[in-house]
């Protein structure tokens, strides 16, 4: 039986800058390490591999992303300008306060806001979807009422 969720991990080509990202949505760097080795390779089921891993903590410390830059082998391309509504993983929702002000920090370092600020249910919620680096969708909700 499954426990809990220990984290969500995502490959990406460049580390600092989704790192940059994900710590302007307010989680922290909790640690980084570089992995290699046949035991490394026997878990992923790929041969000679050598990664990056930085691991980022949520505010509350109950969520955490496991971001990934191969050495070796080589990523693959994805599809990082793939739309919100393809198969597979496609966002990670986060619940923040203040969602006008963060929207517009993520606007003012050129991160894309895929459609507008809206507020839905009622008026209950304020969302909006962003596109950061490596084509990362994030959602972003601020409970109002």
């Amino acid at each position: 039986m499954i426990k809990r969720l220990e984290n969500v991990g995502i490959v990406v080509e460049d580390l600092d800058a989704t790192i940059e990202f994900f710590e302007h949505l307010g989680l922290t760097t909790q640690g980084r390490g570089t992995f290699e080795g046949d035991w490394m390779g026997r878990i992923v089921g790929l041969d000679d591999v050598k990664l990056d891993i930085a691991m980022m903590r949520t505010p509350d410390g109950n969520g955490r992303l496991e971001l990934m830059r191969y050495h070796r082998p080589t990523a693959v391309s994805g599809a990082a300008d793939a739309p919100v509504h393809a198969l597979g993983i496609r966002r990670i929702l986060f619940a923040v306060d203040n969602i006008d002000t963060l929207a517009e920090g993520i606007r003012a370092r050129g991160w894309e806001l895929l459609g507008e600020l809206a507020n839905v249910e009622g008026d209950s919620y304020r969302f909006c979807y962003i596109r950061g680096p490596e084509g990362i969708i994030v959602a972003l909700a601020e409970q109002l009422s």
